[in-house]
């Protein structure tokens, strides 16, 4: 009713402006959205789609799926999904079964997400790749850092992460993208080396990219995701945690099934903090086999590997991490890991396959089990090339589950 009441009055106030000859219509703004549409997804024969089943099915249930997982698991070729499971429970302690409308914590996976919205910007001319971060943080004490520099971790800029649970700060009190900004200013934690001269990895990059997108669209993170991307591309069960989502959103088990808490650094989005479903990443994935996200000279930009200091088959883009195999392959994907949230997310754009694994009990076998799957599909000769980062730089974290200053540690 009193919304109603409002309505009322606008209109009353709209036709008495109308009548009088003194004033013109309102303009509507239309919300610079795009209107997206999924690619058409290939048909696949009864015979292709019963082998690529049988090769998948057989492959996941009889590794993942017995070692304890708890979670989502959903194969796509050409857009058709061609393999999804679901197994346990979004919560361990209510019993509450995990479906295809659960959204589980995707960590890093989602600097995906920021990357793309800020490569979106560059080609609507709202910013520019190389800008220096200064242009948006007038004074900040780190000079020669660019904002492509934040999106492949190349800028030297210290790990929020690791910075501020060293320090002073109240660890009573949630930290915020705001306050990782006030940190850098005031604090001026070292910078780990001079900008454009090495690549590692630094969840301060994309906590600062959140804000850039704040500064240049006016409107907060979340909300800006939500109607720019979220909403036009169908993803519904998709969504930037906030504070405020605290008591509702899913939340994750440590390996022998105990509550894994929240801590201090909840609160900080751009780095983590995107919640989706396998059937929502596929959507984002497809979105980027059209032009509609991005054009495609600019999402090429985003799969050249920029660290190449180092001989090594992995390697970083602008939001995506890269496997470059030795005999041409590549593999475009990025992992996650917060408390004891884990997320696969890889693209093997060759065969137009989509390999997503999320779970919300820690299980470090959803990475080696989503990157051998890559072989069931192409030869990516990739056995010899270790863990994917998030699960070594992950791996004391179960003797460390009540130290809160040292879980914040294990998030990639």
């Amino acid at each position: 009713m009193k919304n109603a009441y409002w309505i009322l009055i606008l209109l009353i106030g709209w036709s008495c402006n109308s009548s009088s000859g003194n004033r013109t219509a309102p303009t509507v703004v239309k919300e610079d959205s795009l209107e997206y549409y999924p690619p058409t997804p290939a048909q696949l024969t009864k015979q292709e789609f019963r082998q690529y089943y049988r090769s998948v099915s057989g492959y996941f249930d009889s590794t993942l799926i017995r070692r304890g997982f708890n979670g989502s698991i959903l194969v796509a070729k050409d857009g058709a999904i061609i393999y999804e499971k679901y197994i346990g429970f979004s919560n361990l302690r209510t019993k509450d079964p995990l479906t295809d409308s659960t959204s589980l914590h995707i960590a890093s996976s989602g600097k995906t997400f920021t990357g793309m919205a800020t490569l979106r910007l560059a080609q609507e001319g709202k910013l520019v790749l190389d800008d220096s971060i200064q242009t948006f943080f007038p004074g900040l004490p780190y000079p020669g850092v660019t904002v492509r520099m934040l999106l492949n971790h190349r800028s030297g800029l210290p790990n929020y992460v690791y910075f501020i649970p060293n320090s002073k700060w109240d660890k009573k009190q949630m930290v915020t993208n705001e306050i990782v900004l006030d940190q850098l200013y005031t604090e001026k934690p070292r910078k780990i080396f001079n900008a454009g001269t090495r690549f590692t990895y630094s969840n301060t990059n994309y906590v600062l990219l959140a804000m850039i997108i704040e500064k240049v669209t006016g409107r907060p993170f979340p909300e800006y995701m939500r109607a720019k991307y979220f909403e036009p591309l169908g993803m519904n069960h998709t969504y930037v945690f906030t504070l405020k989502d605290t008591l509702t959103a899913v939340p994750s088990f440590a390996a022998n099934g105990t509550n894994w808490g929240n801590d201090f650094l909840e609160g900080t989005y751009g780095d983590k903090n995107i919640y989706t479903t396998p059937r929502d990443l596929l959507k984002w994935d497809q979105a980027f086999y059209t032009d509609q996200v991005i054009n495609k000279s600019l999402l090429d930009t985003a799969f050249v590997p920029y660290s190449n200091e180092r001989p090594s088959v992995h390697n970083y883009g602008l939001g995506w991490r890269l496997l470059m195999m030795p005999n041409g392959k590549k593999v475009i994907y990025h992992n996650g890991r917060w408390h004891g949230f884990n997320a696969a997310f890889a693209r093997l754009t060759d065969e137009k396959v989509t390999i997503i694994v999320l779970g919300n009990r820690y299980n470090s076998k959803i990475y080696s089990s989503a990157r051998k799957a890559y072989d069931l599909f192409g030869n990516y000769s990739n056995e010899h090339h270790g863990d994917d980062e998030e699960a070594e730089q992950s791996a004391p974290q179960k003797k460390t589950v009540r130290s809160s200053s040292r879980k914040t540690r294990n998030k990639r």
